[in-house]
């Protein structure tokens, strides 16, 4: 099958990526992983300032997958510039890479956006707007608040054209409405889904990770990355990024026929670091039935975007007269 893809005005030689928080920079990896076999990777998130992430133990296993609660460690924006991005740029020639940001307030998100965007060595910024892991926010992630997700991913887009990708959140109950409300803020295409909040307890009941709850990631969070990208997909025109719960090739065409124009691996990465070349490889082997020639040709129609601004009046319309009927009855 072919797998090359035409997204962001340039060819991603495969839909495969390794998701933010699993390669760290490439570096970490490029003795064990050709990062150029794969059509590119997400940096770990980077921060304004260096962070030493959560108190151990930041990783536990269950039946269905993984937990974790990292921090978002890093090393910060000064050093990603001079010691990160420069590495990438030297060593990395065919896979694409996004720069993952993440702040605590919109203001940090601004501010990494616009420290990052001369530098050399990436395509475009993942906005980590659902970690689940950032103590230091309090509240519920950025992604399960609509009027922030537009003033982030807007402030973003003033500030950079490089593509941008808005990181949406696994337990939003209306995934669909924050896609739109992020691309007609400006994103270029969303990515679909970060982990979701989860606990574990040992025996004695205390629990397993070091700062309580955690993100639940690998194949329990199958299912619902599909949903997700399925959501986004029937709301949205722009390129999706699938994610959760991919760990072999016909777990990648799933995204595909739900709407992803691109996967990433995480989870898989861990048990198998070459999963993401494993992924690849397999894809372009892989024999669908006839009339399946490419990648592209899974995918479901987009929805053409002049079609979706015209329709929102109307569903908006539809939602008001619903909750009249329901205060009618009431």
């Amino acid at each position: 099958m072919k797998v090359a893809i035409d997204l962001f005005g340039t060819t991603f030689q495969n839909p495969v990526l390794l998701a933010a928080g699993t390669c760290g920079f490439g570096r970490e990896l490029s003795d064990v992983v050709d990062l150029d076999a794969l059509g590119g990777f997400v940096t770990k998130s980077v921060t304004l300032e260096p962070r030493h992430g959560n108190p151990a133990p930041r990783v536990t296993e269950f039946g269905g997958g993984m937990m974790n609660s990292i921090g978002l460690a890093n090393p910060g924006l000064a050093r990603t510039r001079t010691e990160k991005l420069p590495w990438i740029r030297d060593n990395i020639h065919r896979a694409h890479v996004f720069v993952s940001v993440a702040g605590h307030s919109v203001e940090e998100f601004l501010d990494l956006v616009a420290g990052l965007d001369d530098a050399d060595g990436f395509l475009g910024f993942e906005l980590n707007l659902s970690c689940p892991n950032d103590t230091r926010r309090g509240g519920a992630p950025f992604a399960l608040d609509p009027p922030l997700v537009a003033e982030i991913v807007s402030g973003a887009r003033a500030r950079t054209e490089r593509p941008l990708l808005a990181k949406l959140a696994p337990n939003d109950l209306d995934v669909s409405k924050t896609a739109r409300v992020a691309v007609d803020a400006g994103a270029d295409g969303l990515t679909l889904v970060n982990t979701l909040p989860g606990l574990l307890l040992d025996p004695g009941g205390a629990p397993e990770l070091g700062a309580g709850q955690g993100g639940v990631s690998g194949p329990a969070l199958l299912p619902i990355g599909l949903r997700a990208v399925s959501s986004a997909r029937a709301a949205t025109h722009v390129p999706l990024v699938g994610l959760g719960g991919v760990g072999g090739a016909a777990d990648a065409v799933a995204y595909a026929r739900a709407g992803a124009s691109l996967v990433g691996i995480g989870t898989a990465s861990f048990a198998d670091p070459r999963a993401g070349e494993r992924v690849a490889r397999d894809l372009r082997a892989w024999r669908p039935r006839s009339g399946i020639a490419s990648w592209s040709d899974l995918q479901p129609p987009v929805p053409d975007p002049e079609v979706e601004a015209l329709d929102r009046p109307a569903q908006t319309a539809e939602r008001r007269t619903g909750e009249e009927t329901a205060a009618w009855r009431r």
